[in-house]
């Protein structure tokens, strides 16, 4: 289940977006040539990026597949992202297969890829929306359709928040999201930060992203804690993403450093 209905105006390829970046730094192909040209620019600081955005996306499939583990078959992933398999719905059901999942981000190209790579399966759909507007999105036919909020439900904002400035208040976002969640939901959330880097690097970084369509806002793993507001963090706590119940080896030294975000899943009280 898809939605359409966007015209081709609405895709802006004259400047980078963050999500064909994070696309680009995987090695995948969807991306253009001004989003290769901002990446290549942050990649000239370090391979600190392609660290972080494969740290994150091997946190995302430990992290689902834990949830589904505890028995949660509805997910709600808030700014997927470019489809990579496997994608939040083949990692659900390698445990749970009948688990349900709904896909929301905020770029068209990424619903041009949803139809034949998120939601060609069944029991899946996608919504173009953004997540500062929580009352749209939860409104939403789509969701409305998939999901029972009779019963718990996990929550993705994996690597997403940081796009979201402080005066648009991220921790208000979550709690608008989570708010109807019944007690046992999940929130699982990885977020960039700023604590493990020095300040001349930090800000050569942010500049390429304020020349793209959403601007990095790094954040300390005390304000990441925050924003689990309602919810009891589940060991190993807030954390970077290599150290959250790795199922291999863990990197070390220089090469943890270079991980720049942090993750950790919750459960609603």
């Amino acid at each position: 289940m898809t939605e359409q209905g966007f015209s081709a105006d609405r895709i802006d390829t004259s400047r980078p977006h963050p999500a064909r970046m994070y696309d680009y730094f995987l090695g995948g192909q969807d991306n253009y040539e001004v989003d290769r040209q901002a990446a290549e620019q942050l990649l000239q600081l370090g391979p600190g990026v392609v660290a972080s955005a494969r740290g994150n996306r091997e946190f995302l499939q430990r992290a689902v597949r834990a949830v589904a583990e505890d028995g949660i078959d509805q997910f709600i992933d808030i700014g997927t992202g470019i489809p990579t398999s496997p994608n939040t719905h083949e990692i659900a059901r390698s445990v749970t297969p009948d688990a349900r999942v709904v896909y929301v981000d905020n770029d068209p190209i990424v619903a041009t890829y949803a139809g034949a790579k998120l939601t060609n399966t069944g029991k899946t759909g996608f919504i173009l929306g953004d997540l500062r507007e929580p009352d749209v999105l939860l409104g939403h036919p789509v969701l409305r359709e998939l999901v029972d909020f009779g019963r718990p439900v996990a929550l993705l904002l994996v690597a997403v928040l940081h796009f979201v400035r402080d005066e648009e208040d991220p921790a208000a976002l979550v709690a608008a999201l989570t708010e109807r969640l019944p007690a046992g939901s999940r929130l699982v959330l990885s977020h960039a930060t700023g604590d493990l880097h020095d300040d001349e690097d930090l800000r050569k970084g942010t500049e390429v992203y304020r020349r793209a369509t959403a601007s990095m806002n790094l954040r300390s793993r005390d304000q990441v804690l925050r924003l689990f507001e309602g919810f009891d963090v589940q060991d190993p706590g807030v954390v970077q993403v290599p150290l959250w119940r790795p199922d291999g080896p863990v990197p070390e030294g220089e090469k943890l450093r270079q991980v720049a975000l942090y993750g950790a899943v919750g459960v609603k009280r």
